[in-house]
């Protein structure tokens, strides 16, 4: 009960934080990226879509109760990574929420889930947008995932403890995700004088100084959703593979 309730009350504070803002956030806006740019990062995130799809559905098929944890995951990505927390630099930053799914069910079936999020934000919440659609997708629903989960796999080869693998899972996850989006920009808006490297630099600033909190909050967000899941669907997870290692 002590765990539900701090679950609900994190719940509660994060949907509270839900409100519209008009200022740049880490989610590129609409129309933002110049046409060949924006179709580059389509082509490119269009077959992490197809495998990822493939990944679903196959775990559905093998076990079809798995379907409820599938949205909760959805749901935990599209709560964090609609926020929009003000940032010194007059920019905006948030969490991506995309570590939880791909500790749980692979990168791969993380990207459909985040670019099913992405979508929803766009049309709902003005929040990113169609055409760049692929750019967001790949900055938060392909790299962030990636990196969640080699990182959680890397660390429970080194016998790490799964609240640290999860941790720091969720974490750089986050970070990755916005170094992404960064490096998109600097290659689209490139600086008169110092190129893209010089363009990076700036447009990671804009994050920097609210995205590291924001990583170590999710990271442990993250690890109280983890272990909740863990008390109340510890056979869904065996059969996912989390906890085999444990177990």
């Amino acid at each position: 009960m002590k765990k539900n309730s701090i679950l609900l009350s994190a719940y509660f504070l994060l949907i509270l934080l839900v409100f519209p803002q008009s200022a740049y956030a880490m989610h590129i806006a609409e129309g933002f990226l110049p046409v060949k740019w924006a179709g580059l990062w389509v082509i490119v995130t269009a077959p992490f879509l197809v495998v990822g799809l493939r990944s679903i559905r196959g775990s559905i098929k093998e076990k079809p109760d798995l379907k409820m944890l599938l949205g909760l995951v959805g749901a935990f990505a599209f709560i964090l990574s609609a926020l929009k927390i003000p940032s010194l630099t007059g920019s905006c930053s948030h969490p991506t929420g995309v570590g939880l799914g791909a500790v749980l069910f692979g990168p791969a079936a993380m990207s459909v889930l985040g670019c099913i999020v992405l979508i929803f934000q766009a049309l709902f919440l003005a929040h990113g947008g169609i055409t760049t659609l692929g750019a967001n997708t790949f900055s938060m629903a392909v790299v962030g995932p990636f990196v969640a989960y080699g990182v959680y796999k890397a660390l429970q080869k080194m016998s790490a403890p799964h609240w640290l693998s999860v941790f720091l899972a969720a974490a750089l996850g986050d970070l990755l995700t916005y170094v992404t989006t960064s490096l998109q920009l600097a290659l689209a808006f490139p600086d008169a004088v110092g190129g893209v490297a010089a363009s990076f630099v700036k447009f990671a600033g804009v994050f920097a100084i609210t995205q590291i909190p924001l990583a170590i909050s999710e990271g442990l967000l993250t690890v109280l959703v983890f272990n909740l899941l863990v008390s109340y669907s510890r056979q869904e997870l065996y059969d996912l593979s989390v906890l085999k290692k444990e177990v």
